[in-house]
């Protein structure tokens, strides 16, 4: 935004315990607004400004529900003085009055012109202190939007409420707070802008700095699922044995050591991913029955996500007899390829360790065994980068449709299958997963710096593709 711009502030109203906090909480992307089903928990303004790249751009205001409407607006009807000083007056008149500390704390970000979001519960019939709420946001002049909450998705008082939202205000949506997304937020945003031709070259300004934003935010994304792949498909151990030491049991000790660097490497990723999206608060823990919560080599991963035995084949990513071995063991969510046929071949290697002169150089899927040397790496069964691609792609659709309003609820059997079944890399096109397999032969293949920059660039233009069109944009 340029330096002269101000920045536009929007005060969040409505009646207790009708979702205030939870809409601006996801507007905002701030987990860190109190969000409480008891009634009347916001008894004071607190501003949560929106800040992209050290530079506050927009900023919304929780504000207590009305205490005294009717009375409220009574006064007001009858105010005889100037308009623009209306607000003003009755906090003046009504200050030190106990009843009426809560509507003076409300009205007083109005008094200073900011805009306004009214919020309700379109689950419940429409009530006479409703409509006089609504009445007093009128009054005020100011641009102001109504926002229809539909908590539980219930529509039977729908026409009700918007047809008294067409009276009072400039502009109406409606939006669920649980389940926004980027979006439907980005689109909320475009409606404030709508409300008042004073508003639009800000807002529109403020948009275009969060579509930038977000734009940065999947490119970053975009990096850290990449090196995640890089780092873990090109992992190398060496070991050398002392005379009389069993290969097998060194294998096995160094393939435990990758799985739990593994683990820990792809939980960095998506902690960096979580907070790029500004959860910091709440632990954002899947349910135990989701594929996020399973651990990266169980039976149940293996089974869901990565490529099927015929889409390795069709795509070119594996031949011959180390189909068979790489995926007996994929599909049985005991390990992957790299490590198949690591016992035999080990315990072949052991004998000729204790009485034969050693092969020079033994190489099967990512196993080498030379003199004194046992190395492990890279890895050379792709349905690992398979795997892999497919739990960082899922976490991350998972966190961008996290509203930053949802407080450890549940995901439902329709969300969980939306975000755990759609886009995974089994329903990609054939041309889409080639461009995975030619990213693991640049990695675990002898190429140079420069082809494989080109794949790393080529996957990472196609995750941007994906990204954006989960995004909605």
């Amino acid at each position: 935004m340029k330096p002269e711009s101000p920045v536009p502030e929007f005060a969040v109203v409505g009646h207790p315990n009708e979702g205030k906090s939870s809409v601006l909480s996801t507007l905002a992307e701030d987990d860190t607004v109190p969000v409480s089903p008891v009634p009347g928990e916001t008894r004071e303004c607190r501003r949560f400004p929106v800040f992209i790249d050290h530079r506050e751009v927009i900023a919304f205001i929780d504000t207590p529900g009305f205490q005294n409407p009717r009375r409220t607006l009574d006064w007001m009807r009858n105010y005889d003085g100037p308009l623009p000083q209306m607000l003003r007056a009755f906090i003046e008149a009504h200050r030190m009055d106990p009843a009426f500390r809560d509507d003076c704390r409300l009205l007083e970000p109005l008094s200073r012109g900011a805009g306004i979001i009214f919020v309700a519960d379109g689950s419940r019939p429409l009530r006479e202190v409703d409509r006089a709420e609504m009445e007093i946001l009128r009054l005020t002049g100011l641009p102001r939007m109504a926002i229809l909450n539909c908590k539980e998705e219930e529509t039977a008082f729908l026409e009700d409420w918007q047809q008294a939202f067409r009276r009072h205000f400039n502009s109406t949506r409606l939006f669920n707070t649980l389940r926004a997304t980027y979006g439907e937020r980005m689109a909320l945003l475009g409606s404030l802008r709508s409300m008042d031709q004073d508003l639009e070259p800000v807002l529109t300004e403020v948009i275009q700095v969060l579509e930038r934003d977000w734009q940065a935010r999947e490119e970053e994304s975009a990096d850290l699922i990449l090196d995640l792949l890089e780092e873990v498909l090109t992992w190398t151990r060496t070991r050398i044995l002392a005379q009389g030491q069993d290969p097998e049991t060194v294998a096995a000790q160094m393939r435990d050591v990758f799985a739990t660097w593994m683990r820990r490497r792809e939980e960095v990723c998506r902690q960096r991913i979580r907070r790029l999206f500004r959860h910091h608060v709440f632990s954002l823990a899947p349910e135990a029955h989701s594929l996020l919560a399973q651990d990266l080599f169980a039976r149940q991963t293996w089974k869901f996500l990565g490529l099927s035995r015929g889409q390795l084949i069709t795509t070119g990513a594996l031949g011959g007899a180390a189909v068979g071995a790489g995926m007996d063991l994929a599909h049985a969510g005991l390990t992957f390829g790299v490590f198949s046929a690591l016992g035999g071949v080990v315990g072949a290697t052991a004998a000729a360790w204790r009485g034969r002169e050693l092969l020079s150089r033994l190489r099967l899927l990512g196993l080498r065994l030379d003199r004194r040397e046992l190395t492990l790496g890279p890895v050379a069964n792709p349905q690992l980068m398979y795997v892999l691609l497919d739990r960082s792609l899922l976490y991350y659709r998972w966190v961008i449709n996290w509203a930053h309003a949802r407080r450890e609820r549940p995901l439902d059997e329709e969300e969980r299958y939306r975000l755990e079944r759609q886009g995974c890399l089994g329903d990609w096109p054939a041309a889409e997963r080639r461009c995975c397999r030619e990213y693991f032969q640049a990695l675990t293949g002898k190429v140079g710096p420069e082809e494989r920059s080109r794949c790393r660039h080529q996957l990472g233009n196609l995750l941007l593709e994906k990204m954006r069109s989960w995004a909605g944009r």
